[in-house]
């Protein structure tokens, strides 16, 4: 087998017997690293400090990856201008921080006999993020409401 020592040395293909005693002489284990075909590769090492780096590293890890949340925007069909655009940039926002948007309509009373101006707001919100974002599930009626979600691209 290939052993390399506690300092971290390369002292090449030793037997397994002779490998063994090295570890029990200098007070350590014996960790098989790599267990190739022809010639394993074994290192010299306190395998409770291996186990914890490993820990250690597995955390760190963790920490640093981004959960993808759901950002919900709330429109009505028959939106203002200036509020329309107060919305856009929400969305742009949530886009830059790598989060999805569902953007949800909300029909009340008469505006249930307009659901084509529905379409068309979702349809043009849809147009101003194409660069930016695609669809991931297509505007759809549930009851009073339509919805669509959003995706950033990358």
């Amino acid at each position: 087998m290939q052993l390399i020592d506690g300092d971290g040395n390369n002292r090449g293909a030793v037997p397994f017997e002779e490998a063994l005693a090295a570890a029990e002489e200098a007070g350590l284990d014996l960790v098989e690293i790599a267990s190739n075909a022809e010639m394993p590769v074994c290192k010299i090492t306190d395998l409770g400090k291996m186990k914890y780096q490993s820990q250690k590293k597995a955390a760190e890890a963790r920490k640093k990856q981004k959960t993808i949340e759901i950002k919900e925007i709330k429109m009505r069909p028959n939106i203002d201008t200036h509020d329309y655009e107060v919305k856009m940039r929400a969305v742009r926002r949530f886009f830059e921080e790598g989060d999805k948007v569902k953007l949800t309509l909300r029909f009340r009373g008469r505006e249930m006999a307009h659901m084509e101006l529905g379409m068309q707001l979702l349809n043009r919100v849809r147009e101003e993020v194409e660069p930016i974002a695609k669809v991931e599930a297509e505007p759809k009626l549930e009851g009073r409401q339509m919805m669509m979600v959003l995706a950033p691209r990358g």
